[in-house]
């Protein structure tokens, strides 16, 4: 399984926005921060606050925070919301595919395994990824002033 990098971007604005709690954060200041394109996370921004996980404030005093609390932001939930493509083989998709497919094993084993990654992630939230004893160091390492 990869994760797309446009998962990991949703995690880490996330992950950001929640430790700068009430205060806004812009999506300039999220990219200097990670090192990342501004122009990629404009695109996971728009698509978390139409998806209900963060607030967007426009205008010059502008920026996002999060819609609720990171202990109500399930992991797997988000996973499931940003990732397009979950087919780990070609038989997960309904359109032609192998051609052992009707005979072959692997695509069930593959769905359980698939299951199984989502059951460990279900199991944690926005705030288990921020640990009280470490949150102060990513605010640090991420230069949240």
């Amino acid at each position: 399984m990869h994760i797309t990098r446009y998962t990991d971007y949703s995690l880490r604005v996330l992950m950001y926005v929640a430790l700068k709690g009430e205060e806004l954060a812009t999506i300039r200041e999220i990219a200097e921060s990670y090192e990342i394109s501004k122009n990629h996370l404009m695109k996971v921004v728009q698509s978390l606050n139409s998806k209900g996980y963060l607030i967007a404030i426009r205008g010059k005093n502008g920026g996002v925070r999060l819609a609720g609390r990171p202990e109500d932001i399930n992991v797997g939930h988000l996973v499931r919301d940003t990732e397009q493509d979950l087919a780990l083989v070609e038989c997960f998709n309904n359109g032609k595919g192998c051609v052992i497919t009707p005979a072959c094993e692997l695509k069930r084993i593959f769905a359980e395994a698939l299951e199984a990654f989502f059951q460990v992630l279900d199991q944690y939230t926005l705030a288990d990824l921020l640990p009280k004893g470490k949150a102060q160091h990513m605010v640090r390492l991420l230069r949240i002033g």
